[in-house]
């Protein structure tokens, strides 16, 4: 196997995430979606009031996977993390860097007193559901994703 590192993510290490978030977005046929700056994704990682934590996938040196989560409080059972975005490159994908960024987010559940993971697939992402169902995953089909987005200009 290459040398291969699964850190927590550094201030350092945001412009090449929000490369790989817009990877992801391509992927997930939204190449236009990805409309953050890298000053605002910067400081919600890193600054004074930080809500996202993420884990980064290393081979030889190059950041080529990651896992960004934040808690989230589920009334009927407590904290957990919501696991907003999960992506290796396409070239390291048979490298287990998922299961390894995987694993370090449901071990920071964990070592967090968190009662589990949740998250978002697509229905037609059949590669990223039987990953999951390798996790024994409950995938619910009877909530429908809603969301506004507010002008801030």
């Amino acid at each position: 196997m290459n040398n291969i590192n699964i850190r927590l993510a550094q201030k350092k290490d945001c412009s090449q995430i929000l490369a790989l978030i817009t990877q992801l977005a391509i992927y997930e046929k939204q190449p236009h979606a990805v409309t953050v700056t890298l000053a605002h994704f910067t400081e919600s990682g890193f600054g004074n009031a930080a809500i996202w934590t993420a884990y980064v996938a290393e081979v030889e040196g190059v950041i080529e996977g990651f896992a960004l989560f934040y808690t989230r409080y589920s009334t009927w059972k407590g904290q957990m993390l919501y696991l907003e975005d999960f992506y290796v490159t396409p070239k390291c994908r048979k490298l287990g860097l998922g299961k390894l960024l995987f694993n370090a987010t449901i071990n920071y559940a964990k070592t967090h007193n968190l009662c589990g993971l949740t998250w978002q697939v697509l229905d037609w992402n059949q590669l990223a559901i039987d990953f999951y169902k390798k996790y024994d995953a409950i995938f619910e089909t009877n909530w429908t994703n809603a969301k506004i987005f507010l002008d801030l200009k």
